[in-house]
């Protein structure tokens, strides 16, 4: 049996023994909590900073050691009937854990004995504890199964990868480390053990292995020896200052990560899962922390010395190491030019593989670790051709992707939809492979004596670990993503654009039907008059209510129906909602207008007009109780058609309002070619106008004057905007500050409290 097996199977009989694989995390929380408090006294003064270091190392190593000790003493004997080979195997377990024990035990001992030696022999008593430390961390995690070594190039690619943000590391140690009486040589080699330390720990807790066992033990083993390192070299005597707190967080972070990864080894019967590599913590912290150290250097009046200097330089040839590692994977040898003529594209076709099963046997046949990246092409043809035509424009795109790739890489056909293109290169020269294919395949097509013209989208994702039919996805959502921001563009993937996607897929599968299934809903917001504080209207809100999506709003609902093209149907059921309502409170003598809003769709639609009428008449409602909104920003593009709308509503007794006016010098000129008889501007409008030197809704509320027009303030959420709208001399407002929008039986009830309510 591999070591690997009998180390976890071992373990996880021990653990599930005592029925303790799932054992509460309280004594971790109240040892760090307690860790926190004396973290605060310490940097107060109350306690001397070594003293700290000493309880909060004691209280971290002992509940570690606790942990491993059960472990140790648990794992199960070899058995002396086994072979020679059988019993070494068997005696690993309770190795591996002994040693973790010793390591952990050695740290707390190391960080207690400090306050009680004299002052001068402080660095030599740190130094002696990080040697033994060391030495038992080595052998300890030697014991831990390992996995298979990985090919020497993705090794040198790894080596290139962690080479700058350890580089940062290494000059933020030599930059904040104490330089007085300390020789430069010595300096240095403590600077660049803790950047290897601070850079181990930082590249496994973002690794793609992270969330196991061995990966907790390893980024613990480093947290440890850095904190060690850091007492180590801090100057004897009280000129270290509070400085030795620095090294609380490391030591016991790292002896408790160190139990726990253990003890996650312990009941892994399986190889933990794979994630994706993190690696924004690894480009931004190292980055960060160099700055932060530079302006703390700055502000003490020191200048960068010599090494500092070449520490930064030194970053430039590892990024130009690794970007030619990659050009070379991509195209190791140059290849002859390719003399097949652009009418012979049908031969290039046979030579590339016909769709999505090719692709993911390709991807699922690239040796692990993976590297590189696949990218997704969508050719969207601005004309519609004929069948034959398209399979010969697919040709066409095949040619000249092959054209632009190396010789390594991978092109696919996607029947239908595009093509595809795995290739070996990082992230960069991925990249750049997308941008020329948008530029390739933007061309014209000359095919069958036509002339054709596509606007390509690119979605790029990298290799990783898992499925391949996961990468795949990843790469068609983010070419999605590039069609939906307006094609000829190459977008990543990342998990945040994938819930927008996701999101959209499910509401562009939910809303039709959403009518018929009854899943709409309107709530309604009373309008006021600022003179009295009384209602004169209300305005209808639509509101999505779908079981699978939970309460969806317009702002994001009907873009998605603008595109699915049912915008129509569901501002018919708003309107007959509404009138209905309308007519229901009408009923008493209670006189109150009811707005709803339309899209510039709706609106120019031909049949708007009769439309509104009808359903206005088959409720018995007054045309001048309804107020048509539609928003400003979007009458532009079609003003025209929407003066003649507007027009007609208003020549039946409809009144109308532009909503979301906006007071600039456009908006102010368009003004006076809408038939409207309310405008309603928003917050920034009213904000504004508190600055005496920005008096907008003055003249707003000036200009509306002059036009016969009433002012609506709306999104007034505070009592001072209430206040600016009223003093300008806005009629009406409305917002959460007046009244929030509620139920029909709840804005009935509150009406009920003005029994004048009447326009």
């Amino acid at each position: 049996m591999p070591v690997a097996s009998v180390f976890r199977a071992s373990m996880f009989r021990a653990t599930a023994s005592r029925g303790t694989v799932h054992r509460p995390r309280l004594p971790e929380s109240c040892v760090l909590a307690v860790v926190a408090v004396l973290v605060v006294v310490g940097a107060a003064g109350p306690v001397p900073a070594l003293g700290v270091v000493a309880l909060a190392g004691a209280a971290g190593s002992t509940l570690a050691g606790v942990r491993l000790s059960r472990l140790s003493s648990d794992a199960p004997a070899a058995n002396p009937a086994a072979g020679r080979v059988a019993r070494r195997r068997a005696a690993r377990p309770r190795r591996a854990a002994a040693l973790l024990h010793a390591a952990v035990v050695t740290a707390g001992l190391t960080a207690a004995v400090l306050p009680l030696a004299a002052p001068q022999y402080h660095p030599a008593a740190a130094a002696a504890g990080l040697a033994g430390t060391a030495v038992l961390l080595g052998g300890g995690l030697s014991s831990l199964p390992r996995r298979s070594a990985s090919p020497v190039r993705v090794r040198l690619r790894r080596v290139l990868d962690g080479a700058p943000p350890g580089i940062c590391l290494v000059l933020v140690a030599w930059l904040l480390l104490p330089h007085a009486g300390v020789a430069a040589p010595a300096r240095l080699a403590v600077a660049v053990t803790l950047g290897a330390l601070a850079l181990a720990a930082l590249t496994v807790l973002t690794g793609r292995l992270r969330s196991s066992g061995i990966a907790r033990c390893r980024a613990g083993a480093a947290l440890t020896l850095f904190a060690l390192v850091l007492l180590a070299a801090l100057p004897a005597g009280p000129a270290a200052g509070r400085a030795a707190l620095l090294a609380v967080p490391p030591l016991v972070l790292g002896v408790l990560l160190t139990a726990a990864g253990v003890r996650q080894v312990a009941r892994a019967e399986v190889d933990p899962p794979r994630r994706v590599t993190l690696v924004w913590p690894r480009a931004v912290l190292p980055a960060a922390v160099v700055v932060l150290a530079t302006v703390y250097q700055l502000q003490a009046g020191l200048s960068p010395d010599r090494t500092a200097v070449l520490l930064a330089l030194a970053l430039a040839p590892p990024l130009v190491a690794r970007e030619l590692l990659g050009g070379m994977a991509r195209n190791p040898d140059p290849a002859p030019a390719d003399p097949t003529p652009a009418a012979e594209s049908v031969t290039v076709q046979e030579r590339v593989p016909a769709g999505r099963a090719a692709l993911l046997g390709a991807l699922a046949a690239r040796p692990e670790p993976a590297v590189g990246a696949l990218l997704v092409v969508d050719l969207h043809l601005t004309e519609l051709p004929g069948m034959a035509v398209r399979d010969d424009v697919a040709a066409e795109a095949v040619r000249r992707a092959r054209a632009v790739t190396a010789d390594d890489d991978e092109v696919f056909d996607l029947p239908g939809s595009g093509l595809a293109v795995v290739t070996g290169a990082g992230a960069v020269l991925a990249y750049a492979l997308g941008t020329r294919l948008l530029t390739e395949l933007s061309r014209p097509y000359e095919v069958s004596g036509a002339v054709l013209r596509s606007r390509a989208s690119v979605g790029l994702a990298e290799l990783a670990p898992g499925r391949p039919e996961d990468v795949l996805r990843q790469a068609d959502l983010a070419r999605r993503r590039a069609a939906q921001l307006g094609r000829d563009r190459v977008e990543w993937y990342d998990a945040y654009l994938e819930e927008q996607l996701v999101r959209r897929l499910d509401l562009e599968r939910e809303l039709p039907g959403a009518v018929a299934r009854g899943e709409l809903d309107l709530v309604y917001q009373p309008v006021l008059d600022l003179a009295d504080r009384s209602p004169v209207g209300t305005e209808a809100l639509l509101r999505w209510r779908s079981p699978v999506l939970g309460t969806v709003f317009p702002a994001e609902l009907l873009p998605v129906a603008e595109d699915l093209d049912i915008v129509g149907e569901l501002g018919a059921w708003v309107l007959d909602r509404a009138c209905r309502q309308l007519a229901d409170w009408s009923v008493g003598g209670r006189r109150l207008w009811m707005s709803i809003n339309v899209t510039t769709r709706e609106l120019t639609s031909p049949d708007f007009v009769p439309r509104t009428a009808a359903v206005l008449e088959a409720y018995g409602v007054g045309p001048d109780q309804l107020v048509v909104e539609v928003a400003e920003p979007r009458v532009a593009a079609e003003l025209p058609t929407v003066v003649a709308r507007l027009a007609g509503l208003r020549s039946m007794g409809i009144r109308t309002a532009l909503d979301d006016f906006r007071a600039e010098h456009a908006s102010l000129a368009q003004l006076r070619r809408l038939p409207i008889d309310l405008l309603k501007v928003g917050p920034e409008t009213v904000v504004a106008s508190s600055d005496p030197h920005r008096p907008l809704l003055d003249v707003v509320v000036t200009v509306a004057d002059r036009l016969g027009l009433e002012v609506v303030a709306e999104e007034l959420e505070s009592a001072h905007q209430v206040d600016v709208a009223q003093r300008a001399g806005c009629q009406y407002g409305q917002g959460y500050e007046l009244a929030r929008p509620a139920t029909a039986e709840r804005v009935e009830a509150y009406f009920e409290e003005f029994p004048s309510t009447s326009r």
